[in-house]
């Protein structure tokens, strides 16, 4: 029996217990399924070929830039043609051989033939070779529709599950590296655990106040301009910014020290968990969507800015997890253990504890992926997301709810969202039972 619970893992345990949920199963491979959708997703849906033979010359043009350009030269080695891939209509050209993409359309790329809501089973027409204008061959058939100025459907959708896919997992990775950081410090330390003179305590206080002011008050232009201009550039503002908060609190901390006398050199505790604990209660005040829709009228469109916006409003549920379990590990003996040895804190906490508090964690991140997914297409079906270039699930709702008769516009992408949510719904419940912290004993 004592081997039996040597060789004991968790973690396989887990596994076996997440694989009886055939559900969850089939979800978790319908999952890797839309993430290879939405790497691929510039091959599977485009209007260059994959590889094309073309006056005995080969070429590539889907793996090529847009801004490529090529000099095609006849057999006496004079110039016959120029290719310019952001323009040319590659439907029209004679190939010896070609290979297209399963979907021969491009989701930006406007079908002049086939505007004005065109049904997926309606009358589609084609512009040959020759130049005659003709029934739609199979091969370029729109299979789900187009919206008012031609652009098709099935290309938006696929092209848009990388959108939706980025959204969930780069905000949520913000969301859980505050929630984490913040839920942790305020389990560990509680209001009692932490102590520092008084000066100090009132000056870091002041100092994280008069950072947030300098960091973001004072330089909120100069961000929005910077993610306007480009999501480099933004996040380099960004750093800036956190760089000035941590500088002005290491300044003023620096300070207390030349006050430390009297009164103000007694200690006192820091209540980091009612900080955190008011936080948390503050921002889920105030209704998310509500606040989110404020922030986007105030700085410049973006999917970046989009995908800050959900992460800085998401972390809430994330802390509430990793608070208490680390209100439930810190007495633990390993933990004691640790502070006995004289380990710093930041050492016991990052390196000891918070590996043992994840579980719960990361069933409230899969759950926040399908939230943040929900959020931003609300936000594009809005009209207040994402740029208009931008093609998401949300935005082509947006284009279904000009025209309520071209129901493949509504029917397709709300689809698509009711699937990826219920997806990461049935992981996330599956996972919550397989990492159920009881089955450890």
């Amino acid at each position: 029996m004592q081997n039996t619970n040597e060789n004991f893992s968790f973690k396989k345990y887990a596994w076996s217990q997440f694989k009886k949920n055939k559900i969850a199963l089939v979800c978790l491979y319908l999952l890797f399924t839309l993430i290879i959708i939405a790497v691929l997703a510039p091959y599977i849906a485009n209007e260059r070929p994959l590889y094309a033979e073309y006056k005995g010359e080969t070429l590539y043009p889907a793996f090529a830039s847009s801004s490529r350009t090529d000099s095609i030269f006849n057999s006496s080695g004079q110039l016959d043609e120029i290719l310019q891939y952001d323009i040319t209509d590659w439907r029209r050209l004679s190939f010896t051989k070609v290979i297209w993409a399963p979907i021969p359309y491009s989701p930006g790329g406007m079908d002049r033939y086939n505007r004005d809501y065109v049904s997926p089973g309606g009358k589609q027409r084609f512009k040959n070779q020759d130049g005659e204008i003709t029934d739609a061959p199979k091969r370029f058939r729109h299979i789900l529709g187009t919206d008012g100025i031609g652009r098709d459907l099935a290309a938006g959708l696929i092209h848009g599950t990388r959108i939706s896919l980025m959204v969930g997992l780069v905000s949520m990775g913000i969301a859980s590296l505050i929630g984490i950081i913040l839920g942790a410090l305020a389990g560990f330390f509680g209001d009692t655990k932490l102590k520092m003179p008084r000066v100090k305590y009132w000056l870091t206080l002041f100092g994280f106040f008069m950072g947030i002011f300098y960091g973001f008050g004072q330089r909120k232009y100069i961000l929005a301009d910077a993610f306007g201009e480009s999501i480099t550039s933004g996040i380099l503002q960004m750093l800036v910014s956190i760089l000035i908060i941590i500088l002005i609190i290491f300044l003023f901390r620096q300070l207390s020290r030349f006050l430390q006398f009297g009164y103000l050199k007694t200690e006192t505790k820091v209540p980091i968990d009612t900080f955190v604990s008011r936080g948390i209660e503050l921002l889920n005040s105030i209704p998310r969507l509500l606040l989110i829709i404020t922030i986007t009228a105030i700085v410049e469109r973006s999917i970046w800015i989009v995908m800050i916006i959900i992460g800085v409003t998401s972390w809430t549920g994330i802390a509430r997890f990793t608070r208490a379990e680390f209100l439930r590990i810190r007495s633990l003996e390993f933990v004691q253990a640790a502070e006995s040895l004289g380990f710093s804190s930041i050492r016991t906490i990052f390196k000891h504890a918070l590996p043992n508090a994840l579980a719960p964690v990361f069933v409230s991140i899969a759950f926040g992926i399908a939230s943040a997914i929900l959020i931003e297409s609300g936000l594009s079906f809005l009209g207040i997301g994402v740029p208009d270039d931008i093609v998401t699930w949300g935005s082509l709702l947006n284009l279904g709810r000009q025209n309520l008769e071209a129901w493949w516009l509504i029917i397709y992408p709300g689809m698509a969202i009711f699937i990826t949510i219920t997806i990461y719904n049935m992981i996330a419940e599956a996972s919550r039972d397989a990492l159920d912290p009881k089955l450890k004993s």
